[in-house]
């Protein structure tokens, strides 16, 4: 006999769970999730498995002719019900389907077998006795269905015992609400009455004095009205109320209200709410008495108790619940006005950070009911309140407060606007690096420029901007815009002693180039030339590296004709030790000379300029200028062979070639790694040749031009090793390659005597 697992089940046919689990097929994991690069719509998908789907096989019909293929396919039939039942014991359907089919075939005996079988495995399931009866009356076995019935009337009585008895130890041993309220339901349900009122009298007797009570009384109160008895239920709630006077339950009242009502008791009702909010004055018990009045049609007793509620619980933490009622009650009225004014008197009350829900209904108000002015207002109010919360949440969040006065300034409202810009710049960075102050200065900068343009207020304008810049700390961060915005409100105001008072702070705690700028442009409108120069000097004291403070200064004695003045400031200038910007400053002076038509002493800068710097640049701005000043000296007038111009000229063409021979000269011998600018150079001498005509030599260029070579190059890795080669392009000079064979003759020569020497 083969064993029987340790872990079969009988109910399931002497199998365990893990044989009758179903088994679904393991997800295969997805590898490469990558986009295909051809997708597929779920139309097509659709369509596709729309035409591949194939026809439905059905099975033939097949007609039974003698009693063998009938007791054929009756054996067939209970194998694969005995099989179903092997496997799945526990399933009541199979076991109905089972007995019916039986039933089918006429052979009732087997057909109760099946029956008698299925409640063997759970006689407890209501349906297998309902369908076990049914099938005895339909084919009118009277007696045998007598007899299904009795047994199941039987064991139904059996088990209410049994139940009755379990409850009776339940709240002997657990004296709860709960247990008492199920035993009492438990009997209702099997229709004992008394029993039910008994379990209800018993608990309420045990319990009448605990805390969780009042659902007893409620559930018993609540059985005795399903019992028609309304007095019983009356004295219930009324005992459950008085049993604490000076605090009685909400819910009991609620439902001894509701009680009354559905018995039209209304003033009896309306006595209970008043009990209910003298003992109990919340938001909730004030809102159920308002309802309470306007169920019964009392608009104006409704209105009287919302407003006894407002008048009592205006200051509450949940009063914003009560005023969305009490105007949602106008609203319903027709009472539009009142409404508005309920809900501005709400908004005006209840803390900005609490009132969301009364902004969000006052905005729905408004869209239905008010005009353009008043939606707008409605919206304003909505949107400081988001702002509000924002800013709360973050005072240090500069660009919130930005958005908030904005939306106060389209209101007009200039206590509103005042007021955010006061609680804006109350918030002051907490440290005193200028990238914390960037964004809260502008805060300062736009309440300023308020009070000037809209408000029109100088005195507070002056004030802002002495407070602000009294506030800043000047030794680590300073602005020269807040200063310069100080000094041009003081110039609008006509007090150019302010403005000059405030510049010179400025650059006596914070100098900067901006500060410095702007006072001299000041002066110089002016007039002021002797104050330009003090503040120039004061300027390179500050900034002596500034080539453009020495450019400007010189400018200003140039504009003033001071020439040798404006020598002296470019020559104390270029003997500076350290310029930010020398090339620009070097340009200015050559410039500077050559306007005045100096040009020996643009030459002496030059050459002056190239002990400093050989730069290709230096070499040919020197070239040009030689040929500028040829330009000069014959001026408009047609090139004469014999004349003083011709000769002229001729001298200044030979100053270029030596200029251009002077830099090939250094490149070569000094600079011969430099071959891309020596290319450049020429490039630029042999555009110049071309440019003076008859007078021009281009083979004196040509005859030096290079050729392009070209080489490769190693390339070597991280580890030293030969990662390949790169192609590049080398000149090779004329000049280069004569010495480069200079230097293999002398080689060779030391070579030969080297040779003849070991001979001797």
């Amino acid at each position: 006999m083969a064993m029987v697992s340790r872990d079969a089940n009988p109910s399931l046919g002497y199998l365990t769970r893990k044989d009758t689990d179903v088994k679904l097929p393991r997800p295969t994991r997805v590898k490469n999730k990558s986009p295909a690069p051809i997708q597929i719509t779920a139309e097509q998908i659709l369509r596709e498995a729309r035409e591949r789907k194939e026809s439905e096989t059905r099975s033939p019909k097949q007609k039974i002719t003698d009693s063998t293929e009938l007791a054929d396919y009756r054996l067939r039939k209970r194998k694969e019900f005995e099989d179903q039942i092997r496997r799945v014991r526990w399933n009541v359907t199979v076991w109905i389907k089972y007995a019916q089919w039986e039933e089918s075939q006429k052979d009732f005996n087997r057909a109760r077998s099946v029956w008698e079988r299925a409640l063997e495995v759970d006689y407890q399931t209501h349906t297998l006795w309902l369908k076990y009866a049914e099938s005895e009356m339909k084919n009118k076995f009277i007696n045998h269905a007598r007899n299904v019935w009795d047994r199941a009337f039987e064991l139904r009585y059996n088990e209410v015992e049994r139940a009755r008895a379990i409850y009776e130890r339940l709240v002997q041993c657990h004296p709860k609400v709960g247990a008492w309220i199920k035993y009492a339901k438990f009997e209702m349900k099997n229709g004992e009455i008394v029993r039910a009122r008994d379990v209800y009298e018993r608990a309420a007797a045990k319990l009448a004095d605990e805390e969780d009570s009042e659902q007893l009384f409620i559930a018993f109160a609540e059985f005795e009205e399903r019992c028609k008895e309304t007095e019983r239920a009356r004295c219930i709630y009324k005992f459950a109320l008085d049993r604490i006077p000076n605090s009685p339950c909400t819910v009991e009242c609620h439902r001894l209200d509701q009680f009354e009502l559905r018995y039209n008791e209304v003033e009896r009702a309306r006595a209970i709410y008043e009990r209910l909010v003298q003992c109990h004055p919340k938001v909730g018990a004030w809102i159920k008495y308002a309802k309470f009045e306007m169920k019964n049609g009392e608009i104006v007793r409704a209105r009287d108790v919302y407003e006894r509620a407002a008048a009592k619980l205006a200051d509450e933490e949940d009063s914003e619940q009560l005023f969305i009622a009490f105007a949602e009650f106008e609203e319903r009225c027709k009472e539009t006005e009142r409404a508005r004014c309920i809900y501005k008197f709400a908004l005006d009350r209840i803390p900005k950070g609490s009132a969301e829900d009364l902004y969000r209904k006052f905005v729905a108000f408004e869209k239905q009911y008010g005009d353009k002015e008043g939606i707008e207002d409605a919206i304003v109010g909505k949107r400081r309140f988001e702002y509000e919360d924002e800013v709360r949440k973050n005072p240090l969040n500069y660009d919130a407060w930005f958005d908030y006065i904005r939306l106060e300034e389209s209101v007009g409202n200039k206590g509103r606007i005042r007021e955010v810009y006061e609680r804006a710049i109350a918030n002051v960075p907490p440290a005193e690096e200028k990238q914390y102050w960037q964004r809260y200065i502008y805060l300062w900068i736009n309440y300023a420029l308020y009070e000037e343009l809209d408000a029109g207020d100088m005195e507070r304008t002056r004030d802002v901007y002495r407070g602000c810049l009294k506030l800043i700390p000047h030794e680590k961060s300073s602005f020269a815009k807040i200063w310069l915005l100080a000094a041009q409100f003081e110039i609008r105001q006509l007090n150019l002693k302010g403005a000059r008072q405030i510049l010179g702070n400025a650059i006596g705690k914070a100098p900067k180039d901006e500060i410095f700028k702007k006072y001299i442009e000041i002066e110089l409108q002016l007039g002021n030339i002797d104050r330009c120069r003090k503040l120039y000097e004061k300027y390179l004291e500050w900034a002596p590296e500034n080539c453009y403070a020495w450019s400007k200064y010189a400018e200003l004695e140039r504009s003033l004709s001071e020439t040798e003045r404006a020598r002296s400031i470019f020559e104390l200038a270029i003997t500076q030790l350290a310029l930010d910007m020398p090339e620009l400053l070097w340009k200015a002076y050559i410039d500077f000379e050559i306007a005045e038509g100096e040009y020996e002493r643009t030459r002496g800068l030059y050459e002056r300029l190239l002990d400093r710097t050989k730069h290709l640049k230096v070499w040919i701005s020197y070239a040009k200028f030689e040929a500028s000043a040829m330009e000069e000296s014959t001026g408009t007038s047609e090139l004469q062979q014999d004349g003083v111009h011709y000769e002229e000229k001729k001298e200044c063409i030979q100053r270029v070639r030596r200029v251009f021979e002077r830099a090939i000269n250094y490149y070569r011998t000094s600079a011969p790694e430099l071959k891309e600018e020596r290319v450049m150079l020429l490039e630029e001498w042999l555009n110049m040749e071309s440019s003076f005509g008859d007078l021009g030599d281009i083979s004196l260029v040509q005859s030096k031009l290079p050729r392009k070579i070209k080489e490769m190059k190693e390339i070597t890795s991280e580890d030293g090793s030969v990662a390949g080669y790169k192609e590049y392009v080398t000149y090779q000079f004329p000049g280069d390659q004569a010495s480069n064979m200079q230097i293999l003759e002398a080689a060779y020569r030391w070579k030969r005597r080297r040779t003849s020497s070991d001979d001797d």
